[in-house]
């Protein structure tokens, strides 16, 4: 009976399970993996395809923005402890953002002299085996595991496999003895644990009577309004929001958008701050969102009824969150949305149609006074050295098509992208939702991996850059072919914490002395030459007469098949 390595059937439950990509970072952990992958290639056999990433904090980004797009959730492997903690703030990230990806790292032999193949052979066998290896990621993950033998291999793989693709979606984490890899086993003694049978369970709709419910609130409703965040991580959720919101009547609201989950041409689509709205709702609808305002700037409005339909209702994973609702509902919001409008449909009246159409209706004027006014702020074209970041994004809008997706880690600029930049159809539009800033280089290579065909759009401030891992993004992009447009917004460093002083200490004396401790300036600040040293095409603008022409001549680089990064020196913080 032949008989293989772990690592054999290890790759072979990989396969099994479809994954597609091994985003990777490898290290001496892995020696029976790529003597493995060496085999299969040698033997014509298919395998996941390896990409090398040279941080991870790209490997484990570019899984999280190929999943996004798909929904399929890929493999990252990493180098111990020391890969397993580079991964983690792109961990934190996709776990708030619940996105499926299976983290794997090898561990450091547990034998020291010999005793088993694989045993210790370097000094870094002993510094790299801590404790507890999953205490680096434990927060971030649904699931951790230390695969114990070869036996269970793919079981381990299918079992984690299942859970970050069950709703809510979301990490795992699994690490990999290097004996254990180097095991032989008879290919009798191991099982297939195919997930048909062993696979991925989602959430459905709701009960009728909660539906009903549900459309007897919008069918008496005054003032209904929703709040979403990342509804859209389902195309066809969009299509039933933007349905049911026409038919009833409802203003739909994104806050901190994750995704893109209405269209913003919408005549439902009322912005990205809804206090106005919340004041004057008499039912509201919280539809898969995690903040839907802030409390201390939003007063209780105790005339209004909520709702609160939610992949993650009780949102498990906050040890405090704080939103009073009267009707939670844990379940997939495209399928609700589904059962609440066919109801509305079938008991909706005339007067109830025309009382609709005239409450949409009436929001021309408040649509129109916000287009009015974002249209205002993208005319002032800043000056040298100082281009404002609404004109630099209007002007960035007009050479894009409906079709390119834009990747938003702007941070403080975050609404001059949202407001400036129109996307209206699904998955063209990424935010983010954890706090781990550098994630937008990755995420842009893996949405770039899923859609091939699209121009992907990377708007990222300077402090996000740096924490970007730039160096592997450019590397990554040259070496596979995956040209993405980079723009910096410069502002010479954090606005953030600068907002965020002067929050709570308006009169200190921070703000007197000006001294936040946030700004990044010095003598070069050239972010697009990191770019070039890896076969990017790479400008710098400081000249609001310049933009058009800087974006024009990045996007026929992207077109032509080069990476493009343009640094834009915007208004100082």
């Amino acid at each position: 009976m032949p008989s293989h390595s772990t690592a054999h059937y290890f790759l072979e439950g990989l396969s099994d399970l479809g994954i597609e990509y091994l985003f990777s970072n490898l290290g001496t952990d892995h020696v029976s993996l790529i003597e493995e992958l060496a085999r299969w290639d040698r033997d014509g056999r298919a395998h996941p395809q390896v990409i090398l990433c040279p941080h991870e904090n790209v490997a484990i980004h570019m899984a999280g923005g190929y999943a996004a797009i798909t929904g399929r959730g890929q493999a990252v492997l990493v180098h111990v402890d020391a890969g397993t903690a580079n991964a983690g703030m792109g961990m934190h990230n996709l776990f708030r953002a619940r996105v499926p990806v299976l983290l794997m790292a090898g561990r450091a032999p547990y034998t020291l002299r010999g005793e088993l193949p694989g045993s210790r052979d370097n000094y870094v066998h002993f510094v790299q085996d801590p404790y507890d290896i999953g205490s680096l990621v434990r927060p971030y993950v649904k699931w951790e595991y230390t695969l114990p033998s070869g036996v269970v291999a793919k079981e381990a793989l299918t079992r984690g496999y299942a859970l970050m693709q069950s709703d809510p979606a979301g990490p795992v984490y699994l690490s990999l003895p290097r004996e254990t890899l180097a095991q032989q086993w008879e290919e009798s003694a191991i099982r297939a644990f195919p997930p048909a049978r062993y696979g991925p369970v989602h959430a459905g709709g709701t009960a009728p009577d909660i539906a009903r419910r549900i459309a007897a609130e919008l069918l008496a409703a005054e003032n209904p309004i929703a709040i979403t965040s990342y509804l859209g991580r389902n195309p066809g959720a969009v299509t039933a929001l933007d349905a049911l919101a026409r038919e009833c009547g409802i203003r739909v609201f994104e806050s901190n958008p994750v995704y893109l989950n209405i269209a913003r041409d919408s005549p439902c689509f009322g912005g990205f701050d809804a206090r106005a709205g919340i004041a004057e709702a008499d039912i509201g609808l919280l539809l898969d969102v995690d903040v839907p305002w802030l409390p201390k700037y939003v007063p209780d409005h105790p005339g209004a009824c909520w709702t609160h339909v939610d992949v993650d209702a009780i949102k498990k994973d906050f040890p405090m969150w704080g939103f009073a609702t009267d009707l939670r509902v844990q379940a997939d919001c495209a399928t609700v949305l589904g059962q609440v409008l066919e109801i509305i449909r079938a008991e909706a009246d005339a007067r109830f149609r025309a009382h609709a159409a005239d409450r949409i209706a009436g929001w021309e004027n408040l649509r129109q006074h916000r287009v009015q006014r974002i249209a205002a702020a993208a005319d002032v074209s800043g000056e040298a050295g100082a281009i404002a970041p609404d004109f630099l994004c209007a002007a960035l809008n007009a050479q894009l098509g409906q079709d390119d997706i834009v990747i938003n880690e702007a941070i403080r600029n975050t609404l001059p992208v949202l407001n400036q930049i129109v996307r209206t159809r699904p998955q063209t539009y990424f935010g983010l939702s954890g706090g781990g800033l550098g994630f937008s280089g990755g995420m842009a290579l893996g949405v770039k991996l899923a859609r091939p065909g699209s121009r992907v759009v990377q708007i990222v401030g300077d402090g996000g850059f740096h924490f970007s891992t730039p160096t592997s993004v450019y590397a990554v992009a040259q070496q596979y072919g995956l040209p993405v447009f980079t723009v910096v917004l410069d502002n010479g460093g954090w606005q953030a914490v600068k907002d965020s002083v002067l929050r709570v200490y308006p009169d200190g004396i921070a703000a007197a002395d000006d001294a936040f401790h946030s700004r990044l300036e010095g003598r070069q600040r050239q972010f697009e030459q990191i770019a070039s040293a890896f076969g990017a095409y790479g400008e710098a603008v400081s000249d609001p007469g310049h933009v058009a022409g800087a974006i024009d001549r990045c996007l026929a680089a992207i077109d032509a098949g080069q990476a493009a990064v343009l640094t834009a020196r915007v208004t100082p913080l």
